[in-house]
């Protein structure tokens, strides 16, 4: 649509086109005095749609999805076949709780009781009694694995390295009785487990 400002003056004439026609002033002559009342841009190219409609429509990323799967058929599987076939664990692992002992048989807890103190759970329980040396020893030893959760706080708080949680996570049960852990299970796991937590304590020393 145009505006055209005082009309009234100069002789017009309007034909079956609906064109306005006749004499304008000079400076009406250029297209650039015109005031245009919604003009529309020039439209977007083909590419330009084509672009814009492969975005919205999510085929490009839909395809380097595509891309990516069929590739991955070529390749060796990354699963492995628990539990037959096991992957690696890191030294920091925790997971079942051991008492470990010293070469000689002896045990290492000397019944200082840190790790039942600084247990955030208060999973752990701990009795002891006096030596005939003066030393101290433990007559009770107890970890509710219901109520752990595994933060390694009394691995950390442990001076003599007693109480360890070893690389073994395969310690399911049946029922909460079971995971009631008293000193005699936890030696035997410390026996059991004995030369993999002497690894990761040695491989983990420098970081400690």
């Amino acid at each position: 649509m145009i505006i055209l400002r005082q009309l009234k003056s100069f002789p017009v004439s309007v034909g079956r086109s609906s064109s306005v026609q006749g004499r304008l002033p000079i400076q009406w002559s250029c297209r650039t005095t015109y005031k245009y009342v919604g003009e529309q841009k020039p439209g977007d190219t083909l590419t330009e749609k084509l672009d814009r409609g492969f975005h919205w429509m999510f085929l490009s990323e839909l395809i380097r999805a595509l891309g990516h799967l069929f590739g991955s058929f070529l390749k060796e599987p990354a699963t492995i076949n628990y539990p037959f076939e096991k992957g690696p664990l890191s030294p920091r692992f925790r997971g079942e709780h051991a008492l470990r002992r010293y070469p000689s048989g002896e045990e290492r807890c000397i019944a200082c009781k840190l790790c039942e103190a600084i247990c955030p759970a208060q999973a752990i329980t701990i009795e002891a009694e006096e030596r005939p040396d003066g030393s101290r020893r433990t007559t009770r030893y107890d970890i509710d694995m219901c109520k752990c959760i595994y933060c390694g706080l009394c691995q950390e708080a442990c001076p003599v390295d007693a109480i360890v949680e070893g690389p073994n996570f395969e310690f399911s049960t049946e029922t909460r009785e079971e995971l009631m852990y008293n000193k005699e299970k936890l030696l035997m796991n410390g026996d059991r487990w004995e030369v993999a937590i002497a690894a990761n304590i040695q491989a983990d020393y420098l970081y400690r």
